[in-house]
């Protein structure tokens, strides 16, 4: 996280004071688990909503949404500072709709949709991550439940930042509900390194556009690549040699993932800051300062949509 933050500028926003205080950021994932990056100087996980199992306590059986909630907005604190998320001081509001292998039904996607509009109000939620899609043919309609379900959320006012799947780099290679065209759909900056993602080596796995209907996609891209962040294992089994995923200074109080599901909470954490910085803009107009202010790479479009994330150029 420590190389992000340097890759996209976002330390110049905390040096001005902006750290995503009070910015409510639902994550609809694997669930969370408490780990001091998120509860130490006040919990802000806020809220935990479970659709697979029905718990009422935060949980992460996977690790998946841990991982991504780290990205967001972890503190730092049990890497002192070095692993620190993107917005630091955002509230996280989860909604658990995948199980411990990472897989779900779109049903309860919806109804997670559906909960975090009904309560956006009660704990300010101003932003949706959504680093979970499908490649299921009969999803790839704009017309889909799914499409249906994140356009929703878009419309009632909230900022809708969804992963563009991993299944490049053949174009049409968006994952749905990537393929909205109101949603902010993020592409992986740096997935010209061969990387594991879904348990094999893979390189240029970041979706590609156009979308079905020949809307450009994806809209921005931002790191995604062997990103460090928080762990659900939080303490090392005897005999269990986890080597690949210590930290030599913070053992497993981290791990490394990669794929568009990390390049996803990078931008969500960086619209946390802008609106820290403006409250009181709305979501077309985030997604227009994010089109401004991307930095192009020099790639095709249908790689890198408006172009890499700056953080700097955002805010200022």
């Amino acid at each position: 996280m420590n190389r992000v933050n340097d890759i996209i500028e976002s330390k110049w926003a905390h040096s001005n004071g902006y750290f995503g205080h009070d910015v409510g950021v639902a994550i609809v994932d694997t669930g969370i688990c408490l780990h001091k990056d998120f509860a130490e100087g006040g919990n802000r996980v806020v809220a935990f909503k479970d659709f697979v199992n029905g718990k009422q306590e935060p949980y992460d059986d996977n690790g998946h949404g841990t991982h991504v909630a780290g990205i967001i907005g972890g503190n730092g604190y049990s890497s002192k500072g070095k692993y620190m998320g993107i917005a630091p001081a955002c509230n996280f509001i989860v909604i658990k709709v995948l199980d411990h292998r990472g897989d779900g039904n779109i049903s309860d996607v919806l109804a997670g949709l559906q909960w975090i509009i009904d309560n956006r109000k009660r704990y300010n939620i101003r932003i949706v991550n959504i680093s979970v899609g499908t490649s299921a043919k009969d999803t790839l309609d704009e017309n889909s439940l799914l499409v249906q379900g994140v356009n929703a959320v878009w419309d009632s006012g909230i900022i809708v930042v969804v992963a563009a799947g991993n299944n490049g780099p053949g174009p049409m290679s968006i994952s749905t509900p990537g393929i909205s065209r109101k949603v902010i759909t993020v592409g992986s900056s740096d997935d010209n390194v061969s990387v594991e993602v879904f348990g094999s080596k893979s390189k240029d796995y970041s979706g590609r556009g156009p979308t079905p209907y020949c809307i450009k996609k994806p809209d921005i891209v931002a790191p995604g690549s062997n990103i460090i962040s928080c762990n659900i294992n939080r303490y090392v089994t005897k005999g269990r040699a986890n080597a690949r995923y210590q930290t030599a200074e913070f053992p497993m109080m981290y791990t490394i993932k990669s794929g568009t599901s990390m390049a996803t909470p990078v931008v969500s954490g960086a619209i946390a800051l802008l609106l820290s910085a403006y409250p009181n803009l709305n979501n077309r107009e985030v997604k227009l300062k994010l089109r401004d202010s991307a930095v192009d790479l020099g790639q095709r479009w249908e790689k890198q949509g408006w172009g890499l994330l700056n953080v700097r150029r955002l805010l200022e």
